[in-house]
């Protein structure tokens, strides 16, 4: 009898340390999926439009680049490089800088894709796009 239990606890000695792989247990309960976002999420671009040094007499060169590129989330600053106060004005309601002194800047995120023209409400001949894809 003795040999018997020798023989079973080795047995079972054995079968316990080889099964041990170190692996994590997986729980066999079903984890939801998460829910789609409501908007798109910011990809953490930024980019950046220049109000170049006589940008007033400038007029569709007066943004640089005068048209931006970019994706869906991207955050745009502008930065006035002039020495006379200008805006970043959307043709339609989407943003309005109000008033940005020299060397002010002005930023804002693009979370919808589109081409968003835009100008300077005191220099209505500055104008330039931003396209979002």
């Amino acid at each position: 009898m003795s040999f018997r239990l020798v023989l079973v606890s080795a047995i079972l000695i054995v079968s316990a340390a080889c099964s041990d792989s170190g692996d994590a247990v997986i729980s066999p309960t079903p984890v939801p999926a998460p829910a789609p976002p409501s908007a798109p999420a910011p990809t953490g671009q930024t980019a950046s439009v220049s109000i170049p040094a006589g940008a007033s007499t400038l007029g569709p060169r007066a943004f640089v680049p005068a048209d931006l590129t970019i994706g869906v989330g991207t955050r745009v600053t502008w930065t006035n490089n002039d020495s006379v106060t200008h805006t970043s004005t959307s043709d339609s309601p989407r943003w309005n800088s109000n008033n940005v002194a020299p060397g002010g800047q002005f930023s804002v995120t693009f979370d919808s894709a589109g081409t968003f023209p835009y100008h300077c409400a005191i220099h209505p001949g500055m104008v330039a796009n931003v396209i979002v894809r």
